[in-house]
This record gives C-alpha cells, structure tokens and sequence, in this order.
C-alpha cells in the first residue's frame, strides 16, 4: 500500500488544486499513468502516477487545495487490498499521516474575512479568473479562503451554486465541464453539452467524454501545401537544369545616399523612399540596357521580355519567402515603385496577395540586406535566366582620387544562366548598377 502524494510542480510552488480524477478506485494503474489533473496557479497540469498497482481510495475531492507532499490518494498492490496504512481522508488537513494516539483533535481552519468589496479581487489562479469569466461572475463579489484571501476554484463554485437563480443564467446554459474534459472533448470532436456528468453537481469530467466518445474511424492524413516543398522542388530543378554563373562587384552609395536624404527631406514621411526602392529603380533600368537578362528560358531558347517584370523577394513573418511581380516595373518612377514595394510587403506579410502577382516575373531581385547579409549567391528561379541580389550596404574603406575614405558600400550580385547569356553579359548588367547608383538623379 502506498500513497500518492502532491508532487512538487515547480519550485516555487507550495500548493495545488486537484481539479480532476482521471481514475476511480478499483482502476489498476501503472508508473506514468496520467491519473489526476492539478491546478499549480500558473498552469493546469497533467500528474502521473510514480508507482503501479490498483487504486485504492481517492482521499481528496476535485476542487481541494491541498500542500505539496499531502496524501491524495491509497494505491495498493491488488484490487481491493486492505485499507491498513492508508491515510484517511482527515489527513488532507495537514498531509501528515494521522497520529494513532492522538487525542486532541487539531484545529479548524479559521475563517477568513471575505475580500473587502472594491478591492482587486486576489486572483492567482488563470483557471478561477477563466471560469469566472465564463459563468460572468464578478471576482470582487467572490469572498476567497485561500492563502492571504486569495480565491480559489471552490470559493468560485461556491458562491455560483449559493448565488440566486435570478443572479446566474448563464450556468444554466452551460454545461459544467472541467477543463480537461473539455479539451478531450475537443480532441475528439465531442459537444461535451450532450453528456451526462458523473462528477459532483453534475460536472462532466474527462471520464465521461472518454465513455462516450466512439472510436473514431481511421482517416487519410490530411495534404495541405507546403511552401517550403513547392520552394525545394524549384530549387532543386533550377541547380538541375541551369548552367549558373555568378559575379559580383561593391558599389560604392555615397552618391545614392546623399541624394535620398535630400529627397526625403522635400516630401511626407509617408511618401519617403528607401534605399531598397531605389536599388529596384536602378536594376530596372539597367535590365533596359542589358535586355539579354531579361526574359525567360523556353523550348530550348531565351525568348527576351518586353517589360520588367520585376519579382521581388519578400521573407514572410512565418518564416518561407515570396516573390510577389511588380509588373511594368519600368512604367514606375521611383515613388511609384516605393507605394508598390509598401503595398506588396505588406499584403505578402498579410496573406492577401492575388493570384496575378504570383507569376510571370522576367527577373527576380533578393535583398538580404537586413539581416547582415554581404553577398547573395542566389538560385535562378526557372524559366527567368537570372537573379539579382544585394547585401548589407555597410561603411568600408574606399579609395576617391587616392585617398582613402569610409564610405557606405553594397555587394550587387547577379546570378545568370549560361545557357542565355554569358559572364561579359553579366558584368554589363553590374556595370550599369554602379552607373545608375553614381547618378541617382537619373533613377527618379
């Protein structure tokens, strides 16, 4: 025979509340059976049984507050085994066994004065203050018993069953449920409302919804899309079937830079433009003087674009990337393209993207810049022939006119299929980026 006791669910804890039995006496449970649900104040917590064996007696009532290490139930070794050396259930006062000889019977719990009215209600217990919530009961009319005033689950219950029936309408059309139960039964698709509850006062407890739910019938695994294999299943052609090249080149941004903020500082801050816009604006305009990476790889052949349509990267808050088109791109100035790069971040972020700016990008540019990133080596996305990447624009050491100075530097990368084009191609587009980036006036 043994008892099954408290435990200590953290280390601050000194108390718990037994919010549910998942056994009955007579139940054989094994060592790691889950058999009771506790309440610690800071979460609901599923106890295990540390022994096996048949269980004997439960010595304390769902919603008792009991210490760390007091007896909550008799376990013994077979059905029905004797109740010698089992604690009784007086015993819950204390958690100490009780004294065989013991005369002198050990006080009562002296009676708290109820919560003083207009005072913060003291509520420790997520659980009291959810259920309150759901039955309406307002917690500063609650007189609490618990340590220093605090109320517990059972002064909740106590003052909703004692309350006029005038007083609590809601109970009487809400099923009591505990909240175990209640999660199996959404576990298992049952309206715990349909169930007789075979706890006190009618609670429908986690037993009852494990009787009554039927066994449910094998199902398929549900497909659902997943980015992350439609993502791997492109890049792993785009490695398989295109010849990559890759170049790079620092830029140096001074000009650009100077130019912005004198930019920014005629307009709105709504209308205010960032460097990725205008190093958009630039990779757009220099795809106009180097058509040849601008387009598509298709039956065998490059077949060039008319416009550019540009795609962009975006990373998504829950993690995976987007490539929402900016079609026309070179239709944009560049606060057009600033109000259309704000737009699409912002619905791609959103999941409110349609289904036109999802396709039929001529080109694709990845900035990983705000994530401390120096040089991308991107990964073409099939059919287009070519990436665009840029890093982090940092201040480095640059030499103007043979002195060296600090100034704000960006790696520009470009990632070409060679099947379209060829590395004097690709040092043309990157040619041009550092042109256009000198002359920022001409990116308006």
């Amino acid at each position: 025979m043994g008892e099954f006791r408290m435990p200590a669910l953290g280390a601050d804890m000194e108390e718990g509340t037994v919010l549910e039995w998942l056994v009955a006496p007579g139940d054989t449970v094994r060592r790691g059976d889950v058999i009771a649900v506790v309440d610690t104040d800071k979460a609901v917590i599923d106890v295990e049984c540390f022994e096996s064996g048949v269980v004997d007696r439960l010595l304390v009532e769902p919603g008792t507050r009991v210490p760390v290490g007091a007896a909550l139930a008799v376990i013994g070794r077979r059905a029905g085994s004797g109740v010698s050396g089992g604690p009784s259930p007086d015993d819950l006062v204390t958690g100490t066994p009780r004294a065989t000889t013991a005369p002198e019977p050990p006080p009562g719990p002296v009676p708290r004065p109820p919560t003083p009215r207009g005072t913060p209600p003291p509520v420790r217990s997520p659980i009291v203050r959810h259920r309150a919530a759901e039955l309406g009961v307002d917690l500063t009319t609650v007189p609490g018993t618990g340590p220093e005033g605090m109320i517990t689950r059972t002064d909740l219950d106590r003052t909703v069953l004692h309350a006029p029936e005038t007083r609590r309408p809601r109970l009487a059309d809400r099923a009591r449920v505990s909240p175990y139960a209640r999660k199996l039964a959404a576990l298992r698709g049952v309206d715990p409302s349909t169930l007789t509850g075979s706890g006190p006062g009618g609670l429908v407890r986690a037993r009852d919804v494990l009787d009554s739910a039927a066994p449910r019938a094998p199902q398929e695994p549900r497909r659902s899309a997943d980015p992350r294999a439609v993502t791997a299943a492109l890049m792993a052609r785009s490695n398989r079937e295109i010849p990559h090249y890759y170049l790079s080149t620092q830029i140096e941004l001074g000009p650009a830079a100077d130019w912005l903020r004198a930019h920014n500082r005629e307009v709105p801050v709504a209308e205010r433009v960032l460097p990725a816009a205008l190093l958009l604006r630039a990779v757009v305009l220099a795809l106009g003087k180097v058509p040849e990476l601008n387009g598509h790889w298709l039956d065998g052949g490059f077949r060039p674009a008319e416009a550019v349509h540009l795609g962009v990267a975006v990373s998504l808050r829950g993690g995976g990337l987007a490539a929402p088109v900016v079609r026309d791109a070179g239709t944009l100035g560049l606060d057009a393209l600033m109000a259309r790069l704000w737009d699409l971040t912002a619905r791609a972020r959103g999941g409110h993207l349609r289904s036109s700016e999802m396709s039929g990008a001529t080109v694709t540019v990845t900035n990983l810049g705000d994530l401390g990133v120096d040089v991308v080596t991107g990964v073409i996305h099939p059919p287009q022939i070519a990436l665009v990447g840029f890093g982090t624009t940092r201040p480095r050491p640059w030499a103007i006119e043979g002195q060296v100075t600090v100034r704000p530097v960006v790696d520009a990368s470009l990632a070409a299929d060679h099947r379209a084009s060829d590395g004097t191609t690709g040092a043309r587009l990157l040619r041009e980026l550092d042109h256009l980036l000198h002359k920022p006036e001409e990116l308006r």
